[in-house]
Formats: C-alpha cells, structure tokens, sequence
C-alpha cells in the first residue's frame, strides 16, 4: 500500500472517528438529558425515594414561586455566601418539579426594587432580610399556591437550616396537596405543648416534637379523663400516662379493640418529668405504664428495670471539666439497632433514648412483637432506683455484666389483643385504685347502645418504652438564627422517628418520606470497640488499685 494510500485511510479513519464521536455526543445530549451523577457518600444531593414517590402523587396542580434579589445582591461581598445557596435551593425546587411530573409549576422571580414582584413577594408574607439595611429589600422565600386558592409559604430560606432544606420543602407542598390534616388525638402528662411555669414566673417553651407534630397533624389535646374518643380523631398519642381512671381506661379498651390507632410512650424513669414542672398536676411522677391494659394483653413492661447498654452508651459531659464519661442509661441508637424492614425506622440514622425501659410479650399469650429499637447484646437491665440521684454515670459499671440478649425498646403490636374488661364496662362511677388525677369521670358511663369487644386481631399500636426520646436535650438543639428565627437543628433522627411513627398509623405513609437529613458523619466502628474495651480495662485497673489503697491505708491505721 501507498504512502498517498495510507494517507487517505488515515483521514478516513479520523473522519468516521469524529462523526461517531458528534454522533454519540448528540445522542447523549438527547437520552442523559436531566441525568445526574450524586457522588456524595449517603447521596445529600439526590431527592429521597419516599420524597419522591410522594411527589409522583400529586393529583391537583400547585404553584411555586421562588422570590430571590438576585440583582440587589449581585454586587455586595457580604451576601455572596447567601447567593451561593440561592442556587442549591433553587436546583432543589427543579428538583421536586421534575419529579411531580408537571403538577408543581416553578416561576423563578427576581423582586427588583419597585417592581409589582416585589409588591407580590410583600403581599405573600416574606421576609425582607436587609430590612433596610441596604437601602432595597432583599427577599430570598418561597410561596405557594394550590388550585383552591390556599397558599403556604417559607419566609425565608436559612443557611443554617440547608440539613432540613428536602424536608422543609416537602412539608409544604404537603400541607397543599393534602389540606386535611390527620387528626391525632394527644393524652400527655408532661407539658409537651408548653405552658406555664408558676415556680419560675415564666412560660414553658413547646416541646420542638410537639411543634413539629402540629405542622403536619391537627394535633387536639384531650382531657386526661373520657369516656368517649371522638369519632373524628384519626389516632391516639399517649405520652406519659397519669393515673386513668376506669371509665378511660375502657374507653381506651374498646377504642384500640374497635381498630383505633396509638401511639404509646411510657418509661420507667422519665427525667425529662422531673426535670421540667408540670403547670397541670397531672402527671403520675417519673414514671409511666398503662398496666392494665398490658398486663391483659401480654405485654411485659417493668417500671422497676432500665435498659443498661455498653455499645450504645453515649458520651457526656459532667461539667467538671475532666473527660467525657460513658453513661450506660444514655444510649444512642445506631442503624443496627433499628428495623430496615418497617417503613418507621428504615433509613434513620441515630435515635438517641435515656433510661428506656424493655418490652417483650408473654410466653404463652397470643399477642406478638415486632421490633423498631432494640438494644446492642452488650446491654442488660438495671434497677430504676440506680439512675435516681446519680452523681457519677461510671457508678454504672459496677457489677455490670451484658446478657448476650437484645432488649426491645419499641415495637409493633400484632396478634390478637385482648380485652382489659373481660367482664364488660365498668359500673358508672367506678374509679381506678391508682386514680389520683382532677376531673375524673365519674358518673359517666360508656353508651349503652356500644357493643363491647372482647378481642381483636389487628391492632394498629405501637408501644415506646420512653418518653426522654422526645424531649429536646435527647435530639435538637434550638438556637436563634441571623435572621431572628427559631433554628432547631437535629443532631439525631428522634424527630423523624416520630413524624413517621405518626404518619404511619395515621395511614399518611406518604409522610415516611418527609425527613430532615441530619449532617453526614461516618462513625468509626473499630475505634469505638477499642475505646469500649480501654474503658472496661481501665474501669477494672482503677478499681484494683483502689482496693489495693484501701487495704494499705487500713494496715497503716
């Protein structure tokens, strides 16, 4: 062959090469178009499944507009960092359109001064950040309408918040797309919706789980004393459970036996009741059960017996200023200890709990668990009476000794539930021993047109051996952001535990999906055992060594 010959296969080698080339690169261009790549570790840039699914189910189109100065804000050094975040929210908003499958419409608005869009981002209620400070208003919100006129808004999109950003948005178009709330009827003994402090002279603060309950739920507080459960309430939350009397205990009987969801927190010792006062009266201490209705269902739960686990047990500051002490009451709960199976725990990452108690179900009853939490096999149980009035959390580890076994923290109730009244409703007037709330039911009865229920083969409960896990110490901590707004910011998924718990037996499991991503930390699971096992020999070597003082200070005396 020719040199003049391979010269020419050559260029047309290099001119099939580039048009193949131009080719592939259209056709790219035309199928990966919307395409993108999250190669972040636990995908913090890619929509979650639940977020989706959720959106594909929009039925009714909703309209979002999104208010940022971007030319006020061009040119000033100091308000770059919020430009920057301008657009992750932005491309988070396209987003949720491009899932919604055309049912969420985003208008993009720059309100520049004097503008009807600026007249409009005032009219929906936004924030104007520089509030005068720059000499033009500077809007950076959300609003959002649904095709029955109603409109929802975020004032302003916080930096300090971009780890709930997914589950902020979600939640409103939420609120839009679903405009009924679910009802959830509360029974608390603990001050969870705020108050009045009369020792103090000062308001109580709502719990950040009540406030964010309520956006999702219409959340209506019952008395602590019924005999009849509103036919319009969708669930039951019962949260620390003073002393009930015998007409609501049946009420609760029958409403559970009759298909009634609830969610139950109870807890051997609840430090969150002693630690903040009760306006009410109400509560029954610091420690919570509903015994008979468990003991007639099988359930096993013992006031007197707090979950102990060395794997799980966190870290925590006396305030002494010596070094962080493990407490075996205090445990964190990894992914491991939680159920990937059940919609309610799946995907969460830490759930912490404090002085929790165990759950389990008679040998021979026909109720059955299913766990949500458990304990690592590095735990075992303790006295309540160990954690009251504890000064050093290594006081624990005395006589420590784990079981090999997993205690169950929360579970799902299955089987057959069975009735605490196996002889019927109690006569009018009839009190529990233990009653010692205001306001009993005395004289009331339930109607006598209700048939009574012996059993039932569906129960929709689920039973929490803690009510710690809600309080705000346990999960988030609230601070005041630039912007003069509440900032709650979840160090642990407690929040997300209950919103799904809720969501779920209120029959929204569209809800397991709106969760705040908590900011992503790998653990170091060898180092952590290391640490455990310095910490037990250490433990052992002070312990011997003090023994070996005491003895030589007695012989010396």
């Amino acid at each position: 062959m020719s040199t003049r010959q391979t010269k020419r296969l050559s260029y047309a080698t290099l001119l099939l090469l580039a048009v193949a080339f131009i080719a592939a690169l259209a056709a790219s261009n035309t199928l990966l178009r919307g395409v993108q790549l999250d190669l972040t570790a636990g995908g913090l840039y890619t929509l979650a499944p639940g977020t989706r699914t959720f959106l594909g189910k929009i039925e009714e189109p909703i309209n979002l507009y999104f208010f940022f100065s971007d030319d006020v804000t061009a040119d000033n050094n100091g308000l770059q960092g919020l430009r920057l975040y301008s657009q992750r929210v932005r491309e988070m908003l396209e987003e949720f359109a491009s899932a919604a499958g055309g049912n969420l419409s985003l208008q993009v608005i720059d309100p520049v001064p004097f503008s009807e869009d600026e007249d409009r981002a005032a009219d929906f209620g936004l924030l104007d950040i520089a509030r005068g400070a720059l000499g033009d208003s500077v809007y950076f919100g959300l609003a959002a309408t649904n095709s029955v006129g109603e409109q929802a808004i975020i004032e302003v999109f916080d930096p300090d918040k971009e780890s709930t950003l997914e589950y902020d948005l979600a939640r409103l178009i939420f609120s839009l797309a679903s405009p009924e709330k679910s009802v959830v009827g509360l029974v608390s003994g603990v001050p969870m919706t705020g108050g009045f402090d009369p020792q103090a002279q000062q308001p109580l603060p709502p719990w950040v789980i009540s406030q964010q309950a309520r956006q999702l739920f219409d959340v209506r507080a019952l008395a602590p004393s019924f005999a009849t459960i509103d036919p319009d309430i969708d669930m039951l939350w019962i949260v620390h459970p003073p002393a009930l009397d015998e007409q609501t205990l049946y009420a609760l009987d029958q409403y559970l036996l009759g298909g009634g969801r609830a969610l139950i927190f109870v807890d051997p010792l609840a430090e969150i009741a002693s630690a903040v006062p009760d306006p009410t009266g109400l509560g029954g201490g610091s420690s919570s059960n509903l015994e008979r209705l468990f003991t007639a269902w099988g359930l096993e739960y013992d006031t007197a017996q707090v979950v102990m686990d060395a794997r799980y047990a966190l870290s925590i500051d006396t305030g002494t200023g010596g070094r962080p002490l493990r407490h075996v009451g205090l445990i964190g709960l990894e992914q491991s200890a939680m159920s990937q199976e059940d919609l309610v725990t799946a995907g969460l990452q830490t759930v912490n709990v404090g002085t929790a108690g165990s759950l389990a179900v008679a040998a021979d009853g026909p109720l059955t668990l299913t766990p949500l939490l458990s304990s690592s096999t590095e735990a075992a149980l303790g006295d309540t009476t160990r954690f009251q009035f504890l000064a050093n959390p290594e006081d624990l580890l005395n006589g420590f000794v784990p079981t090999g076994q997993q205690y169950v923290i929360a579970a799902r109730l299955g089987g057959t539930l069975r009735t605490a009244f196996p002889d019927g409703p109690p006569a009018a007037g009839a009190q529990d021993a233990g009653a010692d709330s205001p306001g009993g039911a005395e004289g009331r009865a339930a109607p006598p047109d209700a048939a009574h229920l012996a059993t039932t083969d569906a129960p929709n409960i689920i039973v929490v051996a803690d009510v710690d896990v809600l309080s705000d110490r346990l999960w988030v901590q609230v601070r005041r952001s630039l912007f003069g707004q509440q900032v709650a910011t979840a160090f642990a998924s407690n929040g997300d535990l209950v919103t799904n718990m809720l969501g779920n037996l209120s029959g929204s499991v569209d809800l397991i999906g709106l969760k705040s991503r908590a900011p992503f930390a790998r653990t170091f699971d060898r180092v952590e055992a290391l640490q455990r096992e310095a910490d037990a020999r250490f433990r052992e070597t002070e312990q011997r060594l003090q023994a070996e003082l005491a003895d030589t200070e007695r012989r010396l005396g």
